[in-house]
């Protein structure tokens, strides 16, 4: 449980089934009482099919990851959680072609347990370029088509982009042209995606920083942009929730 958050960690559990939520209270309370690694399963499984769930597995497993050091001063659920992300990460192409929807979930939760898992207060090094790679996936001229991919892209740089530009810049280098090349270049790019890409490629210049609380857009009538990225034809205020 997330202090000062009562219910939360309750609330997400109860979008499992009965015999999933009671193997997720033990973990959480007596890990050394169940398979952490049929944990992991069962927390992965979900999170690809709940999306909503997926933006907040983090929690659970950093929960679950400190309850068991605690305990047994083991790591069996890291472990067996990293190894699935690797499997699902491996055949990724396969998942975004059977389940659009189960691509983004996929990706959303991995960035979600970049944000949570620490290693000497650093993020987890193993997991950086598998997140680049998925982040460069959504980056393509097919993703930049699909609202999905392109609302997933967004949220998940205003999440973990400054913690992932901070362990390779070089690589976000690269994925902003790619992300510049598609604002430029919108064959078949909503008006929507033109304006979170240019908003998103904004924030990054403005030192990833946006003002108060709540991913927004608002647009003034008739605007929409046109050549340049500060041609003062448009007003964007874009607010993100942290965590």
């Amino acid at each position: 449980m997330v202090m000062g958050e009562p219910g939360r960690e309750e609330y997400r559990i109860q979008s499992f089934d009965a015999e999933s939520q009671q193997l997720l209270k033990t973990a959480l309370k007596d890990p050394g009482a169940v398979d952490l690694e049929k944990v992991a399963n069962v927390i992965v499984d979900h999170s690809l099919q709940d999306c909503v769930f997926s933006k907040e597995a983090g929690r659970m497993c950093y929960a679950i990851i400190q309850a068991e050091s605690k305990q047994a001063g083991q790591s069996v659920f890291r472990r067996g959680l990293l190894n699935r992300l690797q499997q699902e990460y491996q055949a990724r192409e396969q998942l975004r072609a059977r389940s659009l929807q189960g691509w983004v979930c996929y990706v959303t939760f991995i960035c979600n347990i970049f944000d949570y898992l620490r290693v000497n207060n650093m993020p987890m090094m193993a997991l950086v370029n598998p997140v680049y790679d998925c982040l460069f996936r959504l980056a393509q001229p097919d993703s930049l088509s699909k609202e999905e991919e392109v609302d997933c892209l967004v949220l998940q740089l205003h999440r973990v982009g400054e913690q992932l530009e901070k362990m390779n810049r070089q690589r976000m280098d690269e994925l902003f042209v790619l992300i510049r090349d598609g604002f430029l270049l919108p064959t078949g790019l909503s008006s929507l995606a033109q304006l979170l890409l240019l908003e998103t490629i904004e924030f990054r210049a403005a030192g990833w920083k946006t003002t108060p609380a709540a991913h927004k857009i608002t647009l003034e009538p008739s605007t929409l942009p046109a050549a340049g990225f500060n041609e003062g034809h448009y007003h964007i205020a874009s607010h993100t929730t942290s965590g």
